[in-house]
Formats: C-alpha cells, sequence, structure tokens
C-alpha cells in the first residue's frame, strides 16, 4: 500500500509544480487613431497604445492570457492570436464573423485563452479588413519556468517584425480597389519594427538600430507582417542559424537568407563575429507573380551596430536576391527540417481519414448590375480555393452558429476535389473563359473530431500564377512535401517527409506547384484557413473547417463568454 501511496503524492507534487509555473499575464490595448510622420508626409493610421508596432506580448508556455480590448477606432475591429491552438477557447481566435463578431467603435471586449505545448515565436493582429497593415504586434511563449531552449541561450534577443506601409488611409486603399473590382493600390514602403529605413526619403531617422557586442550571439524573432508581399530578408556579411519557424523548433539550418512569406516567423541566432562596424539588414520582396503584376520594389534597412564601431563610417549593404528569384526562395522553404527531440514535438500521423486536393489561385465574377469594373475583361478580381469563392456571412458568426445550431450561415458542401481537372499551371489556360469565372458561397468542410486531414494544395496559373501563403488557424500541420508543376498522386508521395518535416501554421505554396500538408483535428469549433496576402482574403481564397464535438468533457467545445462581442 505505500507504494501507490508515494506514487500519487509525487503525481500530486508534480502537478502543483506545473499549475504553479504557469501565471495569468494580463494587458490593456488602447487602439485609435495614431498621427505619424513617414515619407514626408503626416498620416492618421490606427494604433495600439500609441505606437507601431504595438506591443510585444511576452509570456511563457502554460500560462494564460488575458487581453483587454478598447476599440477607440472609427473601425469595426477583432484581434486575432496568429498560430495559438486556442485549444477549446476557439471563441478567442478573432477572425471577424468567423468566431465571433466584430467589437465595435466604442465598445470593449476581452480576451482570455491558455498557451498549451506551443514555444517560440507568434504575433497578434487585426483581422477585420486592412487593419492588420499597423494593427500588429509580436507574441513572444518562453520556455516554461525551469526549461531552456533545445539551443545555446542566447545573450539577447530582439523582435524585427517587417511591415508594409502606405501613404494612405489603408481602409480607404482595400475599399477603392473591392469597389472597382481591381487590385488595390501597392503599398509605398516596407517597414523594419515601424520604420522604413533610410533609403526611402525623409526617412534617415526612421531606422531600427540593434546594437551587438563582438563575439555574443543572438536571438532574432523574424515576423513577417506586411499584408501582400512575402519578402528575403538579409544582413551582410553576416550568416544566421535557423531555429524556429511559426513557434516550431527546426535543426539548426545556416544561410545568408531569410525567406518569409505574410503571416510567417523565423528565428534565427546571429554571431556578432565580423569586424566592428555597422551591417545594413535589409528586406525586400519575393515577388513570384508574372512582371506585368505590379508590386512595390523597395527596400527597407535596419542597422546592426557592434559596440565600439566608427559611427561616422557608412553600414554595409548586403546584396539581396533578385525579387523574382524563386530557386532561392524554394531552396529555404523546403530545407529546413523539424527538431524531432524538441519539446511538443509532434510525429507525423500515419493513418489518414480524409482526403483533400485543393486548387487555389485568382478568378474573376462578374462585374454586376450597370456597374464598369476595372478587373480583367472589365469583370472582377476574386479568388477561390476548389473555385469556390469565400464570402463571408454578416448575421451571425460561424461559430455561433456551430455551437447554437443555426442553420443559413453556412453550408457543410466544401468540395474535397475541383469542379473540373485541367492542366492547372499551364500558363496557356490562365484566361481561358471557361475556368477563370468562379461564385460566392460560403461552404467549409466538416470533420469528425480526432480525425486526420491531407491535403494537396495545387497551385494554378488562372489569370496569375504566383505563391500563396496559406495559414490554418487552430492548429500546426506537418508539411509533408512541395514541389512545381502539376502535384503527381504516385511519383511526388515518394518524396513526402514522414520523418522530421517541418510543423508550420502557414505554408507558401510553391509559384507554379503544390505543397502537400497534414494535420490532426483535435481541437473542436470552426477554423479558418485562408490565403495570407490580404488582397486574396477579401477575393474569396478562403474556407473554414468545422470540427465537431468529441465524445469526453476536455473534446467538447465550451460556451462563448457572456461579453463576447453581439452581431
Amino acid at each position: 500500500m505505500a507504494r501507490p501511496v508515494f506514487l500519487l503524492g509525487c503525481a500530486l507534487a508534480l502537478l502543483a509544480c506545473s499549475i504553479a509555473s504557469a501565471d495569468i499575464v494580463e494587458h490593456s490595448f488602447h487602439v485609435q487613431n495614431l498621427t505619424v510622420r513617414r515619407l514626408c508626409h503626416e498620416q492618421v493610421i490606427t494604433a495600439v497604445n500609441g505606437s507601431l508596432p504595438g506591443p510585444t506580448i511576452v509570456v511563457r508556455e502554460g500560462d494564460t492570457l488575458v487581453v483587454h480590448v478598447f476599440n477607440k477606432s472609427p473601425y469595426n475591429l477583432t484581434i486575432h492570436w496568429h498560430g495559438i491552438f486556442q485549444i477549446l477557447s476557439g471563441w478567442a481566435d478573432g477572425p471577424e464573423y468567423v468566431t465571433q463578431c466584430p467589437i465595435l467603435p466604442g465598445k470593449s471586449y476581452t480576451y482570455k485563452f491558455t498557451i498549451t505545448k506551443q514555444e517560440g515565436t507568434l504575433w497578434w493582429h487585426a483581422h477585420v479588413q486592412w487593419l492588420r497593415a499597423t494593427v500588429y504586434g509580436a507574441l513572444i511563449i518562453r520556455p516554461r519556468a525551469g526549461r531552456s531552449y533545445p539551443f545555446p541561450k542566447p545573450h539577447k534577443e530582439f523582435p524585427i517584425l517587417l511591415g508594409e506601409y502606405w501613404n494612405a488611409n489603408v481602409i480607404d486603399v482595400e475599399n477603392q480597389g473591392l469597389a472597382t473590382g481591381s487590385a488595390p493600390n501597392i503599398s509605398d514602403a516596407f517597414t523594419i519594427n515601424g520604420r522604413p529605413g533610410d533609403l526611402y526619403p525623409c526617412s534617415h531617422k526612421h531606422i531600427h538600430k540593434i546594437k551587438v557586442v563582438h563575439g555574443k550571439t543572438y536571438l532574432l524573432r523574424i515576423i513577417n507582417a506586411a499584408l501582400n508581399n512575402e519578402l528575403f530578408f538579409k544582413i551582410a556579411n553576416h550568416k544566421m542559424t535557423v531555429v524556429a519557424m511559426d513557434a516550431s523548433y527546426t535543426d539548426p539550418y545556416v544561410t545568408d537568407v531569410v525567406v518569409i512569406a505574410p503571416g510567417q516567423t523565423t528565428d534565427v541566432l546571429l554571431t556578432a563575429d565580423q569586424s566592428p562596424g555597422s551591417y545594413y539588414m535589409a528586406a525586400h520582396p519575393y515577388a513570384s507573380a508574372p512582371s506585368t503584376v505590379q508590386f512595390d520594389n523597395t527596400t527597407t534597412t535596419g542597422v546592426v551596430v557592434y559596440e565600439g564601431a566608427t559611427t561616422s563610417a557608412s553600414p554595409k549593404m548586403p546584396i539581396l536576391p533578385a525579387f523574382n528569384d524563386t530557386p532561392t526562395a524554394h531552396k529555404f522553404f523546403s530545407n529546413v527540417t523539424g527538431l524531432v527531440t524538441a519539446p511538443h514535438w509532434i510525429p507525423v500521423p500515419l493513418h489518414v481519414d480524409e482526403h483533400m486536393f485543393v486548387t487555389v489561385g485568382v478568378n474573376l465574377v462578374p462585374c454586376g448590375g450597370n456597374a464598369t469594373c476595372q478587373g480583367l475583361n472589365g469583370q472582377r478580381f476574386a479568388a477561390s480555393m476548389n473555385n469556390a469563392s469565400f464570402q463571408f456571412p454578416t448575421k451571425l458568426s460561424m461559430l455561433q452558429a456551430f455551437f447554437n445550431g443555426v442553420s443559413g450561415i453556412y453550408t457543410t458542401d466544401f468540395p474535397d476535389r475541383p469542379p473540373v481537372l485541367f492542366d492547372y499551371t499551364n500558363t496557356n489556360l490562365s484566361t481561358n473563359a471557361s475556368l477563370i469565372f468562379t461564385s460566392k458561397s460560403t461552404k467549409v468542410k466538416k470533420l469528425k473530431y480526432n480525425s486526420t486531414v491531407e491535403i494537396v494544395f495545387q497551385n494554378t496559373a488562372l489569370i496569375a500564377v504566383e505563391n500563396h501563403p496559406i495559414h490554418l488557424h487552430g492548429f500546426n500541420f506537418h508539411v509533408l512535401a512541395q514541389g512545381f508543376g502539376n502535384y503527381h498522386p504516385v511519383n511526388d508521395r515518394k518524396k513526402f517527409n514522414l520523418v522530421n518535416p517541418q510543423l508550420r501554421n502557414t505554408i507558401g505554396v510553391p509559384v507554379g506547384g503544390w505543397a502537400v500538408i497534414r494535420f490532426h483535428a483535435n481541437n473542436p469549433g470552426v477554423w479558418l484557413m485562408h490565403c495570407h496576402l490580404d488582397v486574396h482574403l477579401p477575393w474569396g481564397l478562403a474556407t473554414a473547417f468545422v470540427v465537431e464535438d468529441g465524445l469526453t468533457p476536455n473534446s467538447i467545445l465550451p460556451p462563448p463568454p457572456p461579453d463576447l462581442p453581439k452581431c
């Protein structure tokens, strides 16, 4: 009898220790207008707590995060906690009309959720229209007290948030594009931690600097918060070692360039091993679309300054890849592997319950009525998955409809296959009238709790072929393989990495190519899956998964919080 009592005592002690190591971390977000001066102009933006970017949130794994959001802006608002699993807290995920109705101007709402089995760099951002252009910040999850990183402890850590900036009201920019049916105006600058850098006009003082000591190693937490551009990032004369992506540890990968899609995060170790001096860090777009598609071809800069460096010397500039350097982008995206010995590593599920083949791309919808549209052939630009162009509801959130059994908000007939088989990446079909039109709907895919889902994302050449970063809310997924051309179900399955693939929440589907992911649907609720290029989300490049409740109490979605915003 002594042994069971002893074991019970040990178990209770471990549980108490675990509970004691978790804290409640509380923040307040005051979201309101802020006048900033950038690029020789004053501009009113929407910002959190009077800063761009917004505040960095630092927690430990196991902590409960409580954020009181006060919407003092003139716009509807929600906050998405990008990459957080939201286990049994799907009400806090944040996308407008998916998990909640918006926080109206003058109103407030408190987000509360526990961060479980996640460590690394994530971020938060607005999830209403284009507000996330300026409403965003870092969310850093450190290991629990007493635990360490699976790499040498850095001397210091620096968040590096790559952003995109318009000399205009971004809501007006988006609305103008939607009204005309055309692509919205491109940005005027990119930024590092809210500052464009000294290559832009009137920006000599608007440059982010980090100070380093020779011989020390630093952890850079790089976040691509840009709206519509993947980015190349380099530091002159320095190598970087990738140690994590999307808050999942990786095998160390040495590189002189980081390629990062909107929504993605990459943690790198930087050793200050060069001669004391000043070195530019720089970022500019990876533009995979045809040359006829406009993009912001400017470069943002920051400076790494060594202790003791001569202040009069000009910083050294890195040579960034060409804007359309797809081989460099693909090498980076496809060569990193997951660290199987890391905390929270999840082996690849080998049994698959749901097989999906999902085409992604740009389409057209009819201009409608007597309107004049500026999209291709006088029509309106749209986008789709499996030729279903997603239309967000406006009367009730999808999660409220799911929880309360309300019909008419969405349908559960999102197709597992595209309606028409064709040569997906053949650019000769890019304007084929029988293929390029889509229609609006709110179709979702229903999943059984604990089912395993495999998705082949197939890029198409319709209208314009480009890399599409796809983000899945509520889950990480294993990236089994990726490549170019049309996916071949026999030959390309031989390329699957079932041992140590990347774990991600956002995948850049290669330009004119495909990617295969697999995830375990172990979280009941409604989870959005969408392109993280914000030009394409309102066009309809999205769908959602409705994961049914399980049979045990810890697999059933709890009721919504009482202060959940009403529609």
